[in-house]
């Protein structure tokens, strides 16, 4: 029996072997199954469009470029791509590598940019500064940056200007952008809605298409930074390097904006000649503990405009005290109208509790300006000595 069993078992294995020998990859329907899996396009685009406008918010020039970089699925890598622009009119094409190769050069020549765009800031002031003495500083302040500019452009080695020759050519060398690159920049003829497309085409000839619809936003103006006046209160930090450190700072009269009624209200200096003990410089603003002092300061702003003011306070700790700033509206008339909340745009009262003598810490209040072209800050304090110092302003983006 037990023969038998041997005997049946080879049996089956020689008929499985003769089935298998019988197999063809050549039959139809027999072998490796058809690879249905193509590409999955994806895209990415960054807008590196740029802008100018005069002083009066009037556009002189726009580019509306973005730089679009195709890609596909990990499996399955990309071979081909086409790109597709609508509307097409007016578009034009810009090899990926130009903005590198003219960053590079700026790299070479870093001085020599660096005055020539601080040159061209300050003539940009000028047409709409009204003030002639402003401007006298500015063109002096430029007269001294050309001199600045010349010493530079000598000053340039010859491996730099051999390094700089050698990316010009290598601009001169780039080969047309087309719709088939992988990355390129588009150059629209303005804002609007685009619908960009991009076929991918893999290495067996599967392709696949993805469509988005891409906005180029129009251009507008950056707003500027407002200009804070001796904003640490240091001595000579005025435009034109005068000022005792407090000069920007005094309201327009006693009597008006003294929270006490009357006497003087101009904010007193306190200074130290050791670095860094102030946050910045070696003035600080000081304000007695009888609240008699005040800090007044109109600044320009931009009409729907958010803003983000900063300050660093100080305080004794001899007796409980606190220091106001606040943001008021242009029209405000006085102490007695600043504590009205329809002329307080924004404010901030910190107390010395907790706090240590010595010891700067900084504030910031969020503010839009809303309707106004321009804004006062405002400070006052009760209770006990205290300081401030550093103020900045900054764009909310």
């Amino acid at each position: 029996m037990k023969n038998v069993f041997l005997n049946l078992r080879w049996g089956v294995l020689g008929i499985l072997v003769s089935l298998a020998s019988c197999v063809s990859d050549d039959l139809a329907d027999v072998g490796d199954l058809e690879d249905f899996t193509g590409p999955t396009p994806f895209y990415s685009f960054t807008d590196i469009s740029t802008s100018e406008f005069d002083c009066n918010d009037i556009e002189l020039s726009a580019n509306y470029e973005v730089n679009f970089q195709a890609g596909s699925n990990l499996a399955v890598n990309g071979t081909q791509y086409l790109w597709s622009v609508e509307p097409g009119e007016g578009i034009t094409l810009i090899h990926k590598d130009l903005p590198i190769l003219r960053q590079l050069i700026e790299a070479e020549l870093a001085t020599v940019v660096a005055l020539e765009e601080e040159i061209a800031k300050l003539e940009f002031r000028i047409p709409c500064e009204s003030d002639m003495d402003r401007v006298a500083v500015l063109e002096a302040e430029i007269a001294a940056l050309e001199g600045q500019l010349a010493s530079a452009e000598a000053a340039i080695s010859e491996e730099t200007r051999q390094n700089v020759a050698d990316f010009e050519s290598q601009i001169a060398a780039l080969p047309a952008a087309t719709l088939e690159d992988r990355e390129l920049i588009f150059s629209f003829p303005g804002p609007g809605d685009y619908n960009v497309s991009l076929m991918v085409t893999d290495n067996l000839g599967k392709s696949e298409t993805t469509l988005r619809t891409v906005t180029i936003n129009q251009a507008v103006p950056t707003i500027p930074v407002p200009e804070i006046g001796e904003p640490s209160f240091e001595d000579n930090s005025l435009f034109d390097g005068t000022g005792d450190g407090r000069d920007s700072w005094r309201a327009p009269n006693n009597t008006d904006w003294s929270p006490l009624g009357g006497g003087t209200t101009v904010i007193q200096i306190n200074s130290t000649s050791v670095e860094g003990r102030l946050p910045d410089g070696f003035q600080a603003a000081k304000f007695p503990a009888d609240g008699a002092r005040v800090a007044y300061q109109e600044i320009e702003v931009t009409p729907g405009a958010e803003y983000v003011l900063t300050y660093f306070s100080e305080f004794d700790d001899s007796s409980f005290g606190d220091i106001t700033v606040s943001i008021l509206n242009p029209d405000t008339a006085g102490y007695t109208e600043s504590l009205l909340d329809e002329n307080i745009v924004a404010s901030r009262t910190d107390s010395n509790v907790g706090r240590v003598s010595d010891v700067f810490k900084q504030h910031a209040i969020t503010f839009q300006s809303g309707e106004n072209e321009s804004v006062i800050i405002y400070v006052t304090n009760t209770g006990v000595e205290s300081r401030l110092d550093s103020f900045a302003i900054t764009v909310k983006q």
